[in-house]
């Protein structure tokens, strides 16, 4: 590691053999300035740390700079063979408007017939407030008794809002991370629809109500059954406290729950990952390491790791890592059903465990005198140590084709929480997070399946759900 050309781990070397064999400081002083030389350390590190070669996002960059893409010989536009997005005519217009001739302009004295027409068609939007009235009969018999006729079962108040009005309201608010108050201004202005915000939390309640009975046991046994899974966890804000948001997913399915806990007591409350037993693609957060089911590890993560590893601390095992995962990720993708035969994965095996070694040479572990605590290794060094304890999770992938090389579908499904985060800030109550993470995770398994957001609130609000959905809990 380096800093104005200076490098850091040199200095602070020989700043600690320096204050090793001073004899003329006391034990405090010598026990001070290795604190403050340990917390230079971390902090230099952490100047460092950039989106490239840390976990950190690339809107955390200092002086963040585009990447400079080559010049295309392709021309601008769709390429051939994209499948592009076009009006179409449609053969049902729901207005016709005839456009006569102008007979006055016409040549005087001159025979002329009809012969068809040429028609354009123009696309617009029709938004307007729609309001139906019950009017229930009311019978009276000859002793004076009355009769009334009955209600649909969910028409229970003399005004109330529609499906249609919940399923928007839902889908702008949660879908669309639109502020409530917008939202306020959007249906007064626009549809000429008051609503409050209690109403919008009581509509999002009532959809959570829905998808906790409807979907959630479907959602859960379904990752349960499935043979890879991707898990996460961030943080998220509740009231100016922290607490985290736990996702289980996989390209099919999509379970998001809050708690205020981040370890394993909180995944053994939501309950899927005890009891899963297929691979369980994640980052190598320890917790996850607790439960027996098989376990593939992020290389997105490691190649940022080995990046820092080599251009910060000038690790050449690092480069030569990054360089053969990525070259390892291509073969695959290019092999037979997307995975390497037993011979070329043994072979590809040894070159990793070889790349390995020479770091081990490279960079040694720092080993301190007997009767001490283990030395603090550097983050070169805990990576390689954690490379080769956990050789056959990093190279799962190559060896299983539904196996991914990153954990990128984890982090996608919870990616719009900091989109909601930064827009709203946090979650007001607990009950709040909850009812989003419910309605978002039933909306992105409904996506994954093909089923728009819109249409998915729409079957809510009516009480239905996608025919997928019920399939699965009946197990065919």
């Amino acid at each position: 590691m380096t800093l104005n050309k200076i490098s850091i781990a040199e200095a602070m070397n020989k700043a600690k053999v320096a204050l090793a064999n001073d004899k003329t400081i006391s034990t405090a002083t010598k026990l001070a300035m290795e604190l403050l030389i340990t917390l230079m350390v971390i902090l230099i590190n952490r100047l460092h740390l950039n989106s490239s070669n840390s976990s950190k996002p690339p809107s955390s960059d200092p002086d963040r700079k585009k990447t400079t893409r080559q010049k295309s010989s392709k021309l601008k536009g769709g390429q051939n063979g994209h499948n592009g997005t076009t009006l179409v005519p449609l053969e049902d217009p729901d207005e016709v408007v005839n456009l006569t001739v102008d007979k006055k302009q016409l040549p005087f004295n001159g025979n002329y017939q009809t012969n068809g027409y040429i028609a354009r068609q123009v696309v617009d939007i029709k938004i307007s407030r729609f309001v139906t009235e019950y009017r229930a009969e009311i019978l009276v018999d000859n002793n004076g008794l009355k009769y009334i006729a009955e209600f649909p079962i969910n028409i229970t108040r003399p005004i109330q809002y529609g499906s249609s009005v919940k399923a928007q309201v839902t889908y702008l608010s949660t879908y669309q991370l639109i502020p409530y108050s917008r939202l306020q201004e959007q249906f007064k202005n626009e549809y000429g629809i008051p609503i409050s915000t209690g109403s919008i939390c009581n509509f999002n309640s009532e959809a959570a109500t829905i998808i906790k009975d409807l979907f959630e046991p479907s959602a859960k046994l379904a990752l349960i059954r499935s043979a890879v899974a991707n898990a996460d966890e961030t943080g998220i804000n509740l009231d100016g406290k922290n607490i985290w948001l736990h996702n289980l997913s996989n390209d099919k399915w999509t379970w998001l729950e809050p708690n205020i806990k981040r370890g394993s007591e909180a995944m053994d409350e939501i309950g899927i990952i005890p009891a899963f037993n297929g691979v369980l693609c994640h980052d190598h957060w320890k917790p996850y390491f607790k439960y027996k089911c098989a376990h593939s590890l992020c290389n997105a993560h490691h190649l940022r790791e080995l990046t820092f590893a080599f251009e910060e601390d000038g690790q050449e095992w690092a480069n030569k890592m990054s360089l053969f995962l990525i070259d390892l990720n291509k073969e695959v993708h290019a092999a037979d059903e997307n995975k390497l035969s037993i011979e070329k994965a043994e072979q590809r095996k040894k070159e990793y465990q070889e790349i390995l070694k020479a770091g081990k040479n490279e960079c040694p572990e720092i080993i301190k005198a007997i009767g001490k605590r283990k030395a603090k290794q550097s983050k070169s060094r805990n990576l390689l140590e954690r490379l080769s304890k956990y050789t056959d999770e990093v190279l799962l992938f190559m060896m299983e084709s539904l196996v991914p090389f990153t954990n990128n579908q984890g982090e996608r499904d919870i990616r719009m929480f900091k989109v909601q985060q930064k827009i709203s800030g946090c979650f007001r109550s607990m009950e709040g997070a909850v009812n989003f993470c419910k309605i978002r995770s039933y909306l992105s398994t409904c996506n994954k399946h093909g089923v728009s957001a819109t249409e998915a609130l729409s079957l809510l609000f009516k009480r239905k759900i996608p025919d997928f959905i019920r399939k699965e809990l009946d197990g065919s």
